[in-house]
């Protein structure tokens, strides 16, 4: 009896342990009643599911803490995803021993500390020892775990944005500690010092202390030998031409900078003694003015500040406008969309710049599109106005991405042959591409999509758009859409996000059309990053020629508004690099 009441209230549980799955979603509404029930912790019963290499519990605001069994049950948990609940203070018991865990998302909780016994794990012998990939941003952490490194020693990204540290544990920086860590992300805090012992990070390539209390950036990271993207802006730092710098000149000119002492001669190496030091000074005067001097600062302030123009409604002849149908409020009900005018797509890859970029936004901002959708069109092959409504699966007829008309009915039930035999073939339970979202239609009985004024599906989130507007080289004029089943807010962010990045793609290729061919990891490095101030004349048109977004409104069918954006509060961008003309 008791069996069956469990059943009942987790069926994803009985079908997982039926069909021997190796991955796990469990999200939505009745989520958190469920967990309530549960005392707020995740049910038994999940933890006799040895099989699992994927578990994600998101959204959940009454999960306060795993529950004890995970361990235990899940020896070959690969991936562990418990963002956006209410974790904490701390974890009790103690996640780990988990041996094959590689990536835990444990972000936009309320953790306070995890100290030893409600931490990650014990550190002798390690409790997580192949975890790559460790994400704990916005929670309340005000320290660390002085064993951190030993827990995982294998730490490769590390992301602690968006919350309350005031210093590193000196553990963290020991010789040795973490030699692979590569990523380390911690904007948005309250740091005051960094220690001269980062230099013994010897993987460390990017570093993000953006918006922390900082006055003086130590000498030594010059010395991190893989070190290629830093980012220092919101920090109120001694040296004000530093200070400058870190605000628009390239990560090679700061590390210059620090490893020639700075301003007046720095700590360690970058200070000469005797009658060299005048020799020193000349010669750091000269790198200076060739490399980030006065007058390039300016042009920093100016020319490489990304510029975003918008235009409201009422200055737009032809505004674009969607209507809602009510049909839609019980499957995906929120939507945002924006139309941006002025990209050029044509030089080098930056097309597949475009498109990789809309793709790591839906791994994390997006959570694997649990969270949000994003679709991109090209303006030109759609006709407004545009119509988000709900339909049956086998109403519903679209031209998919790379693919011929069919019903949704159809696609989907296409889309679940080719996930079996991509199983049959690897021999695992993961699947790629399209087949990664079919979970999201679980027991839906009608799915969104909008529709253009010719009666045309151009979008089906969470799934595919239409091959009829598909983005291309020549394609300029972009419409943009968001959409979610969780909040309008979150479909803000994300188009705040997509926007930001869409106009750092675009800046970049004007300053660098006589570059030829760029790979993504040169543009993707550094939000915001500037080329060389003394480019050509391109970055001169690029610094005033803002991109244009245009406010889409979205109406009921009484033609009530419902949303406009950008409003005023969106775009509300605190990046130093970017003005918004309104």
């Amino acid at each position: 009896m008791a069996a069956a009441a469990v059943s009942e209230v987790w069926p994803e549980l009985e079908l997982a342990e039926r069909e021997r799955r190796r991955e796990l979603l469990l999200t939505g509404p009745g989520l958190e009643q469920r967990v309530r029930a549960a005392g707020g912790r995740l049910p038994p019963r999940l933890f006799t599911l040895p099989l699992l290499h994927y578990l994600e519990v998101s959204g959940c605001g009454s999960l306060r803490e795993p529950g004890p069994g995970l361990a235990q049950g899940l020896p070959q948990l690969h991936s562990l995803v418990l963002r956006r609940n209410a974790l904490g203070p701390g974890l009790s018991p103690e996640l780990g021993p988990l041996p094959a865990l590689r990536v835990l998302d444990l972000s936009g909780n309320a953790l306070e500390a995890l100290p030893p016994g409600q931490g990650l794990g014990p550190a002798e012998p390690p409790g997580l020892p192949q975890l790559q990939s460790l994400n704990l941003s916005g929670n309340r952490l005000r320290e660390l775990p002085a064993d951190l490194a030993r827990c995982a020693p294998r730490l490769q990204t590390l992301n602690l944005t968006g919350n309350r540290l005031d210093a590193f544990p000196a553990a963290l920086f020991r010789p040795g500690a973490l030699p692979l860590l590569s990523e380390l992300a911690a904007a948005d805090n309250c740091l005051q010092e960094l220690s001269p012992e980062i230099a013994h990070l010897a993987s460390l390539k990017t570093l993000d202390l953006s918006n922390n209390q900082l006055s003086e950036i130590p000498a030594e990271l010059a010395d991190c030998p893989k070190l290629k993207d830093i980012n220092f802006r919101g920090n109120r730092l001694r040296d004000k031409r530093l200070e400058k710098m870190v605000s628009g000149c390239q990560t090679r000119s700061i590390l210059e900078y620090l490893r020639a002492g700075g301003r007046g001669g720095g700590r360690g190496r970058g200070k000469a003694e005797g009658p060299d030091r005048e020799e020193a000074r000349r010669k750091r005067r000269e790198r200076r003015k060739r490399e980030c001097g006065e007058a390039e600062a300016a042009w920093v302030d100016e020319a490489s500040r990304l510029l975003l123009r918008v235009l409201h409604v009422a200055e737009n002849p032809a505004p674009l406008t969607v209507t809602v149908s009510p049909g839609v409020g019980d499957v995906r009900p929120f939507i945002v969309g924006a139309v941006v005018r002025g990209m050029d797509l044509q030089p080098g890859n930056a097309l597949k710049r475009f498109l990789s970029s809309q793709t790591k936004l839906h791994e994390d901002l997006c959570e694997k599109r649990t969270a949000a959708t994003i679709a991109t069109h090209d303006l030109r092959a759609i006709r407004g106005p545009l119509l988000y409504a709900a339909r049956p699966p086998q109403d519903l007829r679209i031209v998919p991405l790379g693919r011929r008309e069919a019903k949704a009915k159809d696609l989907v039930r296409q889309l679940q042959l080719e996930a079996e035999e991509h199983r049959k073939q690897k021999r695992r339970q993961n699947v790629s591409g399209l087949h990664r979202y079919l979970h999201l239609l679980d027991g839906k009985e009608h799915y969104p999509c909008l529709v253009d004024a010719n009666g045309d599906v151009i979008s089906f989130p969470p799934i595919t758009n239409s091959e009829k507007t598909k983005i291309k080289k020549t394609t300029c004029d972009l419409f943009l859409e968001v959409t979610s089943a969780a909040s309008l807010q979150i479909c803000k962010d994300i188009m705040d996000a997509l926007i930001l990045k869409m106009a750092e793609i675009n800046k970049y290729t004007l300053e660098n059309k006589d570059e030829g061919s760029l790979s993504d990891h040169e543009v993707d490095a550094i939000p915001g990053q500037v080329s060389d101030p003394r480019a050509t004349r391109g970055a001169e048109q690029a610094g005033s020629a803002p991109l244009v977004v245009e406010q889409v409104r979205v109406v009921d069918e009484e033609g009530h508004l419902k949303v406009v954006y950008p409003s005023k509060t969106d775009l509300d961008l605190a990046a130093a690099h970017v003005t918004v003309l309104r």
